[in-house]
């Protein structure tokens, strides 16, 4: 390796590790978002939703504004639409996210009842062909009883989820964490 290689390689490794305080930061964040959905997690599903409200309210109106615009790339039909959606969906979400939460949790009771349904049919269609099919058609019983739990106690179903939520911010927090302390190492490359 010539030097004016060696070097850039050094130069982009020690750039790597001076910013290393921003792979921390994710870190903590995660952690700390995951701990928050660990221990409230209908306020952070609720807070979930919300930011998905503000988002879709921005976005509905940056569409809206994009309607006086002259060249817009889409039919301004469908763009009045869009936004016109976009705005109520997120007012609706803003003023009321726990509810919109566990609707969007209906929506995926509903996936995971079709989901188990369609697994057990496969498993059934296939089960000359390969073995183990019995394990298909078990996750698809899962999928329906995860759904009609959904169904039955959607803010139960939201508070689980938001706690599986959770922990896997705290896992990918910590994981961050340690990547920041070991790029960090890395600023220590010298040419």
């Amino acid at each position: 390796m010539g030097a004016q290689e060696r070097y850039g390689v050094v130069g982009i490794l020690s750039s790597l590790g001076r910013s290393w305080w921003v792979l921390l930061l994710y870190g903590l964040l995660g952690v700390l978002f995951g701990l928050i959905a660990v221990t409230r997690p209908v306020a952070a599903a609720a807070a979930l939703a919300w930011a998905l409200g503000v988002m879709a309210l921005a976005e509905g109106l940056v569409s809206l504004l994009a309607l006086f615009d002259k060249q817009v790339a889409i039919s301004k039909g469908w763009l009045a639409v869009y936004a016109v959606v976009s705005i109520v969906f997120g007012l609706l979400t803003v003023f009321n996210p726990v509810a919109t939460a566990s609707i969007l949790l209906l929506f995926l009771a509903a996936w995971l009842i079709v989901a188990g349904v369609y697994r057990i049919v496969f498993a059934i269609r296939v089960r000359k062909e390969i073995e183990g099919e019995w394990l298909i058609a078990l996750s698809g019983l899962l999928a329906i009883a995860l759904g009609v739990l959904y169904v039955l106690n959607p803010v139960g179903g939201l508070a689980v989820t938001t706690i599986w939520i959770g922990a896997a911010a705290i896992v990918y927090g910590v994981l961050q964490i340690i990547a920041a302390f070991k790029v960090r190492r890395l600023n220590q490359f010298k040419l």
